[in-house]
């Protein structure tokens, strides 16, 4: 096996470990209430950590302990009111014994409130390890090594880890890519996400399983009451990613990070999800992040678009914008692979080449290689973030004469 599968097998197994311990550690303050069904099998469960954010006991966190925002700030200096959610020129990087690796390397967007922002790109470009950051859930050899993430005034990255876990899972929500990885083995569904009430919403054991069969009867699972006192392993790939999403919408988040929320599922249930996750933008007002391969799923849901390429966001519009006139070489490939109903081709568009390697990445433009309008300079300097003319970005040296500033990252400063 090479080394290139080597390092990306102990990434995968990182980021798989700390999904598991992601839900795992919602209920870690678990020991306020220790008459509970879900705190006894905690009690009961192997004291090794799982990861850095495994389980721990300690007192429920006071509300009013969280640094409060400075007056008139939403997320962070210069923001607009309504903006919920600021990434500022994010970098996480792994640091295997190959060398390291720079998944995310200065990524900045932000989400407003009632808007969703989709994030596509080809795997291995840095979604998931965003998400992962803004939920402060990178274990080793992962680190974020530079930026802020700014939420409600508060830069994540500056707090304590009982501080975050006052957020995570009720202020700001995830629904993980792989299900069966995520929920705990030995904790029945209907606890695990009961739990998550009783901790952030204070209702009693039987008003949160209630609210749970509730939950699980609005993503579309069939006897929800039963299926309640199921274990994760008798349960179906579908019903799993059904229960993270249940668990996810249960304390009606200001953020929802969903990280390809659909995968898994049939059409019907598909189209169900994704009208449940509308009906809380519009009834709650929340902040969607939408991670997917599908574009058709970012056309029907997306206000704006972002697209990752190698660590970096190189092309964020409107989503209209970007269907209309992707400005980006990359955006266009990936338009133009996409085969059209009705119209027919020998060979479908690809886009040629493969994504390099981030461990030793080229000098220049990290697309270079790929492009089919690459000038000298493109192999020389690496181009920033450019903000054009029309409120939209591309990270292209095609678009620098008509640019009027740029978006911070490294290639930026």
């Amino acid at each position: 096996m090479s080394a290139v599968h080597l390092t990306a097998l102990r990434i995968s197994a990182t980021l798989n470990l700390n999904r598991f311990s992601a839900v795992f550690a919602i209920g870690r303050h678990a020991a306020a209430d220790p008459d509970t069904s879900v705190c006894r099998l905690l009690r009961s469960y192997p004291a090794q950590p799982v990861c850095s954010t495994a389980y721990e006991r300690s007192p429920v966190l006071d509300t009013q302990a969280l640094p409060q925002p400075a007056p008139g700030k939403a997320a962070g200096p210069g923001d607009d009111s309504d903006v919920i959610l600021r990434v500022e020129d994010l970098q996480t990087y792994f640091y295997t014994e190959d060398g390291v690796v720079r998944a995310v390397d200065g990524v900045s967007f932000n989400v407003r409130r009632g808007e969703t922002l989709g994030i596509v790109g080809e795997s291995g470009c840095g979604k998931s390890v965003t998400s992962l950051s803004i939920m402060r859930l990178i274990g080793q050899p992962g680190k974020i090594v530079n930026g802020h993430i700014w939420f409600k005034g508060t830069d994540l990255l500056t707090l304590t880890e009982d501080q975050m876990c006052k957020i995570r899972g009720n202020q700001i929500s995830m629904v993980f890519q792989q299900p069966t990885s995520c929920l705990n083995p030995v904790f029945r569904v209907g606890d695990q996400i009961s739990e998550v009430l009783m901790l952030h919403r204070n209702l009693s054991r039987d008003a949160a399983l209630a609210r749970t069969i509730e939950l699980l009867t609005m993503v579309g699972i069939p006897s929800a009451k039963s299926r309640a006192q199921s274990y994760p392993h008798e349960m179906s790939g579908g019903m799993c990613q059904r229960v993270m999403i249940a668990m996810a919408l249960a304390c009606e988040p200001e953020v929802l990070i969903a990280d390809e929320p659909t995968t898994a599922l049939d059409v019907t249930i598909q189209a169900q999800i994704l009208e449940l996750m509308k009906d809380l933008k519009s009834n709650f007002n929340t902040g969607i992040i939408l991670i997917t391969h599908d574009l058709g799923v970012v056309a029907e849901m997306a206000d704006k678009v972002a697209v990752m390429y190698a660590g970096h966001v190189v092309e964020e519009a409107e989503v209209n914008q970007l269907f209309d006139a992707p400005k980006h070489p990359y955006t266009q490939g990936l338009l133009a692979s996409i085969p059209v109903l009705g119209q027919v081709k020998e060979r479908l568009d690809v886009i040629p080449g493969s994504v390099p390697n981030l461990r030793n990445l080229p000098p220049g433009c990290r697309f270079a290689n790929r492009c089919p309008h690459v000038m000298d300079i493109c192999r020389k300097e690496d181009p920033a973030l450019f903000i054009l003319p029309d409120n939209r970005t591309s990270r292209c040296w095609l678009y620098a004469d008509e640019a009027v500033g740029t978006k911070s990252g490294p290639a930026a400063h």
